[in-house]
């Protein structure tokens, strides 16, 4: 269980968590017990483990985080609650990520991955990961916000950028700590969301958008959805968007570049399909991706492939027994 209080919170989040996980999984086999980020906990280290948790009795288990990851998010998250309340707020991020809003967004984001794609020109090396995830909470920005001032778009980066650091470390409120200034990041983000709120409430301007759609939001009683509750869920959509998408991507490259012939096709299919007659490249649009089957099929298998999160979080609701434990 490690350290007193402490737990094994830093050995897990001091290392890849894969080299973690694998290095007990060899010493106690694949259920385990740990002690991270103040709670003690049952390791479950198998895909027929996860199977049986996420898939076969899910009923058995809710979505819980630790209190300290809870706190940066926000109590309103969805993924915090079950019931009428996430029913109701996962109908409200489906809607304003569905295909029909998407595909208005392909230009603009077509603009942010080219200018991704120039930064990277000066010969310089890159972090593949990080680079990502630049580009997906500009892309995430986009989806919540629509189009954004850019003081608002850098305030936005440069707090996000600091909860996310102390996202993963111990919690402990001492001033200094990574953890106290991912928590006072949080409530300058508070600030800036109530800001444009403001600003959106006051010009009615209510887009077919994620904060659109929540700002809209009534019940069957005519309430309407607090400023936290707002933005708790804004964070939510970014926390769970930006590193599965930036992953995801990772990965996609990862796999074209160890496949020469396969990079070459799949440019091959891009270019006929992006090209007009005269040999220009045309702004890509959602028809474009339409046509693009081998693309697709590549981002499929990647998916199938890739570990795209190391690990998540359940509560037993019940006394739950698992291969005999």
């Amino acid at each position: 269980m490690g350290w007193p209080c402490i737990g094994e919170t830093l050995q897990m989040y001091s290392q890849n968590p894969n080299v973690f996980f694998t290095s007990r999984q060899k010493r106690y086999g694949d259920i385990f017990k740990t002690h991270i980020l103040g709670y003690p906990c049952v390791m479950l280290a198998s895909p027929e483990a996860a199977r049986f948790v996420l898939v076969e009795q899910p009923h058995l288990f809710k979505p819980t985080y630790p209190k300290s990851k809870e706190n940066l998010i926000g109590p309103s998250a969805l993924f915090f609650h079950t019931g009428n309340y996430h029913a109701r707020m996962r109908k409200l991020v489906q809607a304003s990520f569905s295909p029909e809003v998407t595909r208005k967004l392909i230009p603009v984001i077509n603009r942010l991955a080219i200018s991704s794609l120039e930064s990277w020109a000066n010969g310089e090396v890159i972090n593949t990961f990080h680079e990502m995830k630049k580009f997906a909470f500009e892309v995430g920005i986009l989806s919540i916000f629509g189009q954004l001032n850019k003081t608002y778009t850098d305030k936005l980066k440069e707090n996000y950028s600091i909860v996310e650091k102390g996202y993963n470390g111990f919690p402990t409120k001492l001033p200094g700590t990574a953890y106290h200034r991912s928590l006072m990041a949080r409530r300058r983000l508070s600030r800036i969301f109530g800001e444009i709120m403001r600003e959106r409430k006051e010009n009615k301007l209510f887009a077919n958008n994620l904060l659109g759609h929540l700002l809209n939001f009534r019940d069957e009683n005519g309430n309407t959805l607090s400023d936290e509750q707002i933005a708790d869920n804004i964070i939510g959509v970014l926390f769970a968007a930006q590193d599965t998408t930036a992953s995801v991507l990772t990965w996609i490259l990862k796999y074209l570049s160890d496949d020469p012939k396969l990079l070459d096709a799949v440019k091959e299919e891009q270019k006929a399909v992006c090209e007009s007659g005269d040999g220009e490249n045309q702004a890509l649009t959602w028809s474009m991706t339409r046509k693009m089957p081998l693309t697709y099929r590549v981002i499929l298998e990647s998916l199938r492939k890739a570990s795209i999160i190391s690990f998540t979080f359940r509560e037993a609701t019940v006394d739950v027994e698992y291969d005999g434990e």
